[in-house]
């Protein structure tokens, strides 16, 4: 099957734009950050922001930005991880990549497949942060669906903590006609209230502003949307945590880049490496976080 692969401009970004059959996905060379991901005639799998603005030194909001080296607020990170910065400015929400440019490096495609890999020069472009890690992401599309992978390898003398995210957004039919499945059991993290440590009991549906951090998770968790009448399905590698994150009402029409009744039209499952889940990366070690996203009818 051939790809068709494009230089595209978006305002003021560059961005790629794959094609493969019936799915199309763009992404940003800022932050590698994909901007959108569907299939055929259906409605987009990944969600972006109607007002969406592209612009430079400003995360898009949508798509999936790649949180690194720290996922967040770096206060509430284990602190190793806030001990590996050492700039003079305070320490930005979800880490240093998402603003910088990175390198489309390589494009491959086969009649199975097309795959771009994108990589970050963390070292020294990073300011207040010295690790020698190289990092990189990995976009493919296939028959099945679109992977990602994010990949850090350590190639200095001494250890480097990191917690991480691909900070997914889905798009969805209605925020009160979806369930997320696979769930129940695991711990998570109400951090809405206090920080409180709570455990799922069965799929998780959605009645109020919802940022939990949820732990030990399965390698498989599924958005089930009645209105859409499909099933997002969600294959992590390298990953026992996820946030999800919906701002509701009130916290919506605070936020940037986001209509005031978005909030009903997506919904993050935010595949990550946080709290206990964060990562140890030892000297000349490299570490994949990577998800793979389908879709099925139901």
């Amino acid at each position: 099957m051939p790809a068709d692969i494009q230089r595209i401009e978006k305002d003021q970004l560059a961005c790629w734009r794959i094609r493969y059959g019936d799915a199309e996905a763009v992404v940003a060379e800022q932050g590698a950050q994909l901007l959108s991901y569907r299939r055929g005639d259906a409605p987009p799998i990944i969600w972006l922001s109607e007002e969406a603005a592209f612009q430079s030194g400003q995360s898009v909001r949508g798509g999936v930005p790649v949180c690194w080296p720290w996922f967040g607020d770096l206060a509430r990170n284990p602190q190793p991880i806030q001990d590996s910065y050492q700039g003079s400015q305070p320490a930005p929400a979800h880490g240093l990549v998402r603003t910088i440019d990175w390198v489309m490096a390589r494009s491959d495609s086969n009649a199975d497949s097309v795959t771009l890999l994108f990589t970050c020069n963390a070292n020294p472009e990073l300011p207040g942060w010295s690790h020698a890690v190289e990092l990189s992401l990995q976009v493919c599309l296939d028959s099945k669906g679109l992977h990602l992978s994010l990949t850090s390898y350590n190639r200095g003398e001494t250890a480097v903590a990191l917690s991480q995210a691909l900070h997914s957004y889905f798009t969805i039919s209605d925020i009160h006609q979806v369930t997320v499945e696979g769930l129940d059991g695991c711990p998570y993290i109400e951090t809405l209230e206090d920080w409180q440590q709570r455990q799922q009991q069965g799929d998780l549906a959605f009645a109020g502003e919802t940022d939990r951090i949820y732990l030990d998770l399965p390698l498989r968790l599924s958005l089930l949307d009645q209105g859409l009448k499909r099933r997002i399905m969600l294959e992590t590698q390298g990953s026992r945590s996820a946030v999800l994150w919906n701002p509701w009402i009130a916290k919506a029409q605070r936020l940037s880049q986001f209509a005031d009744d978005a909030w009903q039209r997506m919904l993050c499952i935010e595949t990550a490496n946080v709290m206990g889940d964060a990562v140890q990366l030892e000297p000349s070690a490299r570490h994949t976080l990577g998800v793979s996203i389908s879709v099925e009818t139901v």
